[in-house]
């Protein structure tokens, strides 16, 4: 089951996610105006920013599941320009993470690891499963449809055996008289 989601490119496959994702989460209104952790030197240029993370925290879930905040924050996270100090790594902000898990729980897309397990965290639902699935085949028929025109073997020249071979083809091409010794 997994393996159709890995079959598409993962960064088209976010996309595609993100699109579906606008229809069971809101962006809240103060995601206008922040960075996504302390190492950006801006907030996000992207207007669907918050949709992308959260379809990435979605398929992250999936695949690492069960996963935390802390872990996410450790993911997004990046390297902090500190002037003439060496950059140093920071993480991301623990309030985005935060509350984009909260609305994929709220949307039923992931739920809270069982109390017996060994790890606390987030894992996929079958919806949200679902959801990636649908949108990973969508892309596949996209791609099928986009047939690529097959690579057509160049022509290769006959590869003449010998020296004289050779002098007396290229002599012939040119068309002038050959002197012989």
């Amino acid at each position: 089951m997994k393996t159709l989601i890995y079959d598409v490119s993962q960064h088209k496959l976010v996309l595609e996610v993100a699109k579906e994702l606008k229809n069971k989460i809101k962006m809240p209104e103060w995601a206008l105006f922040v960075k996504t952790g302390s190492h950006r030197e801006t907030m996000p240029k992207n207007a669907d920013w918050w949709y992308i993370r959260a379809s990435s925290i979605l398929r992250l879930a999936h695949k690492m599941g069960p996963i935390g905040v802390n872990k996410l924050k450790t993911r997004y996270g990046g390297r902090k320009n500190r002037g003439v100090k060496p950059d140093a790594f920071q993480e991301a902000s623990g309030k985005v993470i935060r509350v984009i898990l909260q609305q994929l729980q709220e949307a039923g897309l992931v739920k809270e690891n069982s109390a017996k397990a060994v790890r606390k965290g987030r894992i996929a639902t079958p919806e949200g499963i679902s959801i990636m699935m649908k949108c990973a085949k969508k892309l596949l028929s996209e791609n099928k449809t986009e047939a690529k025109p097959k690579k057509v073997a160049k022509k290769v020249e006959e590869v003449p055996e010998t020296i004289e071979e050779e002098i007396t083809s290229t002599d012939a091409k040119s068309e002038t008289p050959v002197k012989e010794d």
